[in-house]
């Protein structure tokens, strides 16, 4: 399921290269000794956690609000983690923009070194991706995914989006183990600092609101057009004022006065 949303300032630019490597070596770091105390698939609950992903973000030394502590974030643990996967029983998958769309294939890559399927794994990524995107129309675009996984195919994802009208971002948060259908309330939170009206089609009431889209989709444009072609129809002037040519037909007013 979904475990949080959190809203952020978006702010362009990137972390230095110097506070990246150091991140990246504490990330290292953290993460080892949290997959040697209580093993990898704690981790994923960690970071399923808006909060504990928020402080874990100021530890390693970038801004406490930044929309950019989500992307450096990930980006520190993935190069962190890098060769000692198999050790940790952890991998990472994704990252920011075009590294996004290379997460089926990063998710494969790790399947054939392992002997993991990775069609449960690819499935559960493109998935979260398509509700946060779709299926929750809150006005945020994705542009960063991440998808970690352990040995024994748990899983969760740190994903984010932008609002330019807003200059806000919002990260998402899934828990694998909590998943019981994507289309269901699936996160495992949501944390935002800026509220707005949003279709949110996952909700558990909107079941037969999934329904019925479910259905239109699969009618032929034809018969969805006919089918909006002989709904009855009432168009109203905008002017105020009364025009008997077009606006009072005689037969019927007798019938009003005579009845």
């Amino acid at each position: 399921m979904r475990t949080g949303i959190a809203n952020l300032p978006l702010h362009g630019g990137r972390a230095p290269r110097w506070l990246f490597e150091r991140m990246t070596r504490l990330a290292r770091e953290i993460v080892g000794h949290l997959v040697e105390a209580q093993g990898p698939e704690e981790v994923l609950r960690r970071l399923s956690d808006p909060f504990w992903f928020q402080a874990f973000g100021c530890v390693l030394g970038f801004d406490w609000h930044s929309s950019g502590v989500t992307t450096t974030a990930c980006g520190a643990i993935k190069e962190g983690i890098k060769g000692l996967e198999s050790e940790l029983g952890l991998f990472a998958a994704g990252g920011k923009g075009a590294a996004s769309r290379r997460t089926p294939q990063q998710i494969e890559a790790a399947g054939e070194r392992t002997g993991l399927d990775p069609e449960p794994l690819t499935h559960a990524s493109r998935m979260s991706a398509k509700v946060d995107n779709t299926a929750l129309q809150d006005g945020y675009q994705l542009y960063h995914h991440s998808f970690f996984f352990t040995r024994s195919g748990r899983w969760c994802v740190v994903q984010q989006g932008m609002n330019d009208a807003t200059g806000m971002a919002r990260r998402y948060h899934w828990l694998g183990e909590r998943v019981d259908r994507f289309v269901v309330e699936p996160h495992a939170a949501i944390c935002c600092d800026r509220r707005q009206h949003t279709l949110n089609l996952v909700d558990r009431d909107s079941e037969a609101a999934r329904y019925a889209i479910t259905e239109i989709a699969r009618t032929p444009d034809t018969e969805v057009q006919r089918l909006l072609a002989d709904l009855p129809r009432l168009d109203l002037p905008r002017r105020h004022p009364l025009r008997s040519a077009c606006d009072i037909r005689p037969s019927q007013l007798h019938k009003v006065l005579t009845q």
